[in-house]
């Protein structure tokens, strides 16, 4: 699964076991938030003023690569 700007939490939740403690150390907390399901990492990214591209690179890097 490549995970991109529109790539939801709850996708990129429910395809990396890893993730949550990646995003935890962005500061997202919000996993158990309904909304989270639906979030996109860009819309993530601009609540938690965060650079979208630098959380997708370290996702990218972290999960995507060491899953294929």
């Amino acid at each position: 699964m490549k995970i991109t700007r529109s790539t939801t939490l709850g996708e990129i939740l429910r395809n990396y076991k890893n993730a949550e403690e990646i995003l935890l150390g962005f500061g997202m907390h919000c996993f158990s938030c309904p909304i989270s399901q639906m979030e996109t990492i860009e819309e993530a990214c601009a609540v938690h003023d965060l650079d979208c591209d630098f959380v997708l690179s370290k996702l990218h890097d972290d999960l995507v690569e060491k899953n294929n």
